[in-house]
């Protein structure tokens, strides 16, 4: 708990200036036999203030749950009706009024997706598209919702993405679809949806893309010879390729969002950059980057609204390994690894942890300044949750067996104050961490541990950042 403060209130050191900062949603997907049910769903969201999610159906057990929490929910009209919504609008009027006027506004509706990367759908639904997305438009317009239709697309829908500036989409595309959809998007004041993965193209190209500028990490940069921005992040870069791709069909003013984008913490042998330390320095890298506020080089106005996927690992997703662990939350809902969502946690009160006979308060350390030699480092910290016996059993094999080293937690020594069972812990499974030289699974100790990206620190004492 005490590290999750931490993380917390470094966000909010660099974010609590910013006057633009962008948004943090979730993609809820539940394709799992053992997931928690929806209500306790609905508050793990609110307790790790996750304001905005996006599901892939309109599961009326999600909606029900969903109604009255504040939560901002995209639905999704999926790729199999398709044909259905854009044959007659008399589809879409059921539809409507079966899956959305019975939950909003109680349960806040923000944005309707209608499919889901069509363009790479295996039964050809891509001619469907457009008129599907009018007559949903249409049907809202009926029932006076004010609702935003659009569909999220894969970056391969793209025929050119670097550099950046020459992004354009695949030829075969433009005409049918691309240009009536940004059209579409236009007339209705609504955005074009992207599903970006840094991780695939790093896969890919390992040979030529550095991991730091895949997982936001401080590093040199990429310049784009043609229009001379400097990119620090392949995130950035893809993002920008999109813009450019509509820039060249003259369709500037149509807003982007992130609808996916992720990376998994497990991984085939053949899945490059699969791994539990880079999930979450993607992540938190990336969630630091939108909560600074800003946008892209190329629309550096406009704040970044992005969808992290997802919210929990799904079992029964077929595929790679990596397709069932891109989770950020277990199904047990313990974090895969801890990042922060919005700049709304704040550490409000104290953590209270049982030491022996009696019970001391572990407070929050001042924040630490960001800087960039904090960037794309882990610690490893204590999972207060797991109880006091499974903390002090694994702190003895930290500091036994495991070899970590314990003598700055010892009495009178540096870091013996806060003199706590999950702070002492912390350190010592830190120092086992870094020995191990960070290694997938290294910080795990039955689920008593898990991986931070920024650094843990309690009173003078600082954690070792490797031996």
């Amino acid at each position: 708990m005490a590290a999750t403060i931490i993380t917390i209130l470094l966000f909010f050191y660099t974010v609590a200036s910013s006057t633009a900062t962008g948004t943090i949603g979730v993609n809820y997907g539940r394709i799992a036999d053992n997931l928690p049910d929806p209500t306790k769903v609905v508050q793990l969201l609110k307790s790790n203030n996750i304001n905005h999610i996006k599901i892939y159906d309109t599961d009326s057990t999600v909606l029900k749950a969903l109604s009255g929490s504040k939560i901002t929910v995209t639905v999704c009209l999926p790729n199999e009706q398709l044909k259905s919504a854009a044959a007659d609008q008399s589809f879409t009027d059921n539809w409507v009024q079966s899956n959305i006027l019975p939950y909003h506004p109680s349960t806040i509706i923000g944005a309707i997706a209608v499919g889901n990367e069509v363009f790479v759908d295996p039964n050809n639904t891509t001619d469907f598209l457009v008129p599907a997305m009018k007559n949903v438009y249409a049907s809202l317009a009926k029932n006076k919702l004010n609702i935003t239709v659009s569909s999220p697309i894969a970056l391969s829908a793209l025929a050119t993405s670097y550099p950046s500036s020459s992004g354009s989409f695949k030829p075969d595309l433009i005409e049918p679809v691309i240009k009536p959809m940004l059209s579409f998007l236009k007339q209705t004041g609504s955005y074009l949806m992207v599903n970006v993965y840094p991780f695939f193209a790093y896969g890919a190209n390992s040979d030529t893309i550095s991991l730091d500028y895949a997982l936001l990490r401080d590093n040199e940069g990429v310049t784009d010879t043609k229009s001379g921005i400097k990119y620090k992040s392949l995130f950035e870069a893809q993002v920008d390729a999109v813009y450019a791709a509509m820039d060249a069909l003259q369709f500037h003013d149509v807003k982007l969002v992130v609808s996916e984008t992720g990376w998994p913490s497990k991984g085939d042998s053949n899945e490059i950059g699969a791994g539990e330390d880079n999930a979450a320095q993607y992540n938190g890298n990336l969630i630091r980057r939108v909560l600074t506020g800003g946008g892209s080089p190329l629309r550096p106005n406009e704040p970044l609204t992005v969808y992290l996927f997802a919210l929990f690992n799904e079992n029964q997703k077929s595929g790679p390994t990596s397709e069932r662990n891109y989770g950020l939350f277990y199904p047990n809902e313990q974090k895969v690894y801890n990042v922060p969502f919005s700049v709304e946690q704040l550490a409000n009160s104290p953590s209270a942890v049982s030491n022996g006979s009696k019970t001391e308060v572990a407070t929050a350390p001042a924040p630490l300044p960001l800087t960039n030699g904090n960037v794309g480092r882990t610690w490893c910290v204590a999972n207060g949750k797991v109880g006091q016996k499974k903390l002090q059993d694994a702190l003895d094999y930290a500091c036994g067996e495991g070899g970590a080293d314990c003598r700055p937690i010892q009495s009178g020594d540096t870091c013996y104050n806060p003199n706590t069972l999950e702070a002492h812990a912390s350190y010592a499974f830190n120092s086992y961490y870094q020995k191990q030289a960070r290694a997938s699974g290294s910080c795990d100790f039955g689920g008593a541990a898990y991986v931070v990206t920024q650094p843990p620190r309690y009173g003078s004492c600082k954690f070792p950042t490797g031996y």
